[in-house]
């Protein structure tokens, strides 16, 4: 549902209606669709309203411009410790995975041919048009250079972010004592006979299914919702295993608001900010997000839960919540 935005609060009245707002990644559309439907089953008098966006975006809706959101669900759970709090959030939890792949169609160039070895080539060919999203407002944009950076650690080839990205935009990187730093500048300027961008990664999927584009970067659980065809990577490369972390850990991205951003494994999070307006009903969406119906939904989805949830510090959470996650 498009969410409205009513006085300053974003709390109003529709009908004898509660609304609930809740500021998501776009990646998690699908499954919040779902829980959203159930919600509002067993919660007549409640209108859940998701507002998806790039999760910087969403992050900086309630730090930046004061909007008062009920949920915060973001593709990256690092962004709520580094960005929220302690002035805007108390708490947080882990509560589902992801990893980057590379989705096609059947109208892609050299479909019949890309593979695991061969896509960065793939990609460099000068007919072949690739796309990701934003680094400055959305994860799987700024997960992009870093999962293409790694890359030429596993192929052993020094010239693919080159070849792909710093040749053919403003983003630049440079290394320093085995630390590879990705710049993404406020204009990106990318070649757009090569590269197209856009604010955030579920928008790339109608452009890759209608031919537009050929190649987009997205998380893996975008291309089984949307029955896109993808390249599954490395696990050295895909962002998506913790044993990995040491060599994730050699990448970061600078983005434009001078923020840091290292490469860790895709694990989102979800909290509630501390001006919630509808703090109790919050916490419940929450628990609907994490119970094992939630679980459920996520791994339908293609998109795995964290089984069980984990938080940052389980004292924190609201009393709702405490079954659901993990000790510390």
């Amino acid at each position: 549902m498009v969410a409205l935005t009513v006085g300053c609060t974003g709390q109003t009245d529709t009908g004898q209606k509660t609304v609930l707002k809740v500021l998501i990644a776009g990646s998690l559309t699908s499954p919040m669709e779902k829980v959203e439907a159930k919600f509002e089953a067993d919660h007549k008098n409640v209108d859940v309203q998701l507002e998806p966006a790039g999760s910087k975006e969403c992050v900086n809706k309630i730090t930046q411009l004061g909007t008062e959101a009920d949920v915060l669900a973001s593709a990256d759970y690092t962004l709520i410790p580094s960005m929220m709090m302690p002035d805007y959030a108390d708490w947080y939890i882990l509560f589902a995975k992801n990893e980057m792949v590379l989705t096609y169609s059947d109208k892609s160039k050299y479909a019949s041919i890309v593979n695991e070895n061969n896509w960065y080539k793939i990609l460099n060919k000068p007919d072949v048009i690739w796309a990701f999203s934003n680094p400055n407002l959305d994860p799987c944009g700024y997960r992009t250079p870093m999962t293409i950076q790694l890359a030429e650690f596993a192929y052993n080839d020094d010239k693919i972010l080159e070849d792909l990205i710093t040749s053919k935009s403003k983003i630049t990187v440079a290394e320093v004592d085995g630390i590879y730093t990705i710049t993404t500048p406020e204009d990106l300027a990318p070649d757009t006979s090569k590269i197209t961008i856009r604010n955030k990664s579920v928008e790339l999927v109608s452009m890759v299914q209608e031919g537009g584009i050929d190649y987009a970067w997205e998380y893996i659980s975008v291309a089984v919702q949307n029955n896109l065809k993808y390249v599954r990577l490395p696990a050295s490369i895909n962002l998506s295993d913790v044993d990995y972390a040491s060599t994730y850990d050699k990448v970061q991205v600078k983005t434009s608001d001078g923020k840091t951003q290292k490469a860790t494994p895709v694990v989102y999070g979800i909290t509630v900010p501390k001006n919630a307006p509808n703090a109790a009903l919050a916490n419940e969406f929450v628990k609907y997000v994490i119970d094992e119906n939630g679980q459920q939904i996520f791994t339908a989805d293609g998109q795995p839960p964290v089984v069980p949830a984990k938080a940052n510090d389980k004292t924190k959470l609201p009393q709702i919540l405490q079954q659901y996650v993990a000790d510390n």
